[in-house]
């Protein structure tokens, strides 16, 4: 007869928290503390909450070879791409070499 298997869990230990310090303006700072009491939750849990998440999406992003944009910059990205190219001299000159004209 087969003995039974155990399985052991291993307990985590926790990891220390790491303190982190970021310098802001006044009117950063303020944003911060709205943002934080409008949530009902303290600065330092905001932050990490909005930073951590954003830096998963912007880590995720570039493993997976993503560029996000938002809105404003898709609409410069469009606006850069769908506006003709300005030639240089040098440029306009070598289009007329290949085309005969010089």
């Amino acid at each position: 007869m087969a003995k039974p298997t155990s399985t052991t869990v291993k307990k985590s230990t926790p990891v220390a928290p790491s303190p982190l310090m970021v310098r802001l303006d006044e009117q950063s700072k303020a944003y911060l503390s709205e943002a934080a009491q409008l949530r009902h939750i303290s600065v330092s849990d905001y932050v990490r909450t909005i930073t951590v998440s954003q830096a998963r999406r912007e880590v995720e992003a570039a493993r997976s070879q993503t560029i996000s944009l938002t809105p404003d910059e898709q609409l410069a990205f469009w606006t850069a791409l769908s506006a003709p190219p300005k030639l240089t001299k040098r440029q306009k000159k070598l289009g007329a070499i290949m085309r005969g004209e010089q």
